[in-house]
């Protein structure tokens, strides 16, 4: 299988001496194209800080990440940060989409920003996918927290992206929803071949990953 995504000898340190924090301490891993991968620890294990690191929105004190054939440390701040519009899809847990905008306006709005022009039938097979057809025109405001959720995945697949970095997704949803949207992004990861990585503390949404990474003090324990 093909590597997407590889993180070597990566470090994260904060402080000095006796207040050295080593949130992220040596960690090696290779993830495979098209592969949903769960990365799980509890509140302060380092997973949070790892996934900031794979999506280029912190630097590693030491060691290296590649996504493809690209080396994030030789990217400058503005390359970084439109290497991250166009490769790389974030769901957050509180959503972080834009009041003003409509459900479709949000979906595209990433690949606006970058001037290009969005794929309508892909998109459109997203939002089928989704559920999403009828919620086109509305505000967020007017939508379910698992509503907002499915956008939130709908803009992170828009792109195309190489690989989508998802921040516990579930984490402000009931049990039933959270499935519900686990389940969905499953089925996009098979659909589209789509490589995703999510982190979570909760080991029954882990569960139903193709893959779990437990990281525990800031390396990872188990593949």
């Amino acid at each position: 299988m093909e590597v997407i995504l590889k993180a070597a000898g990566v470090k994260k340190y904060y402080g000095k001496g006796e207040a050295l924090v080593k949130a992220l301490d040596d960690v090696d891993l290779e993830i495979e194209r098209g592969k949903f991968t769960a990365i799980v620890g509890t509140s302060g294990s380092g997973k949070s800080t790892l996934l900031n690191m794979l999506g280029g929105l912190d630097t590693p004190s030491e060691g290296s990440i590649r996504i493809g054939n690209t080396e994030l440390a030789r990217l400058n701040s503005e390359q970084t940060t439109v290497f991250r519009r166009k490769q790389i899809g974030f769901i957050f847990q509180n959503y972080n989409l834009v009041p003003v905008l409509s459900v479709w306006e949000n979906i595209i709005f990433p690949i606006a920003l970058d001037g290009r022009k969005p794929d309508k039938t892909f998109i459109m097979q997203v939002v089928k996918l989704l559920g999403l057809e009828k919620k086109l025109d509305s505000l967020p405001n007017n939508l379910s927290g698992g509503q907002q959720q499915r956008v939130a995945i709908a803009r992170a697949l828009a792109s195309k992206p190489s690989i989508i970095l998802a921040d516990e997704p579930t984490g402000n949803l009931d049990t039933k929803t959270s499935d519900d949207v686990i389940g969905l992004l499953k089925m996009t990861s098979r659909e589209f071949h789509q490589t995703i990585v999510m982190i979570t503390h909760n080991p029954e949404i882990a569960s139903m990953a193709d893959r779990i990474i437990r990281i525990e003090d800031g390396k990872i324990v188990s593949q």
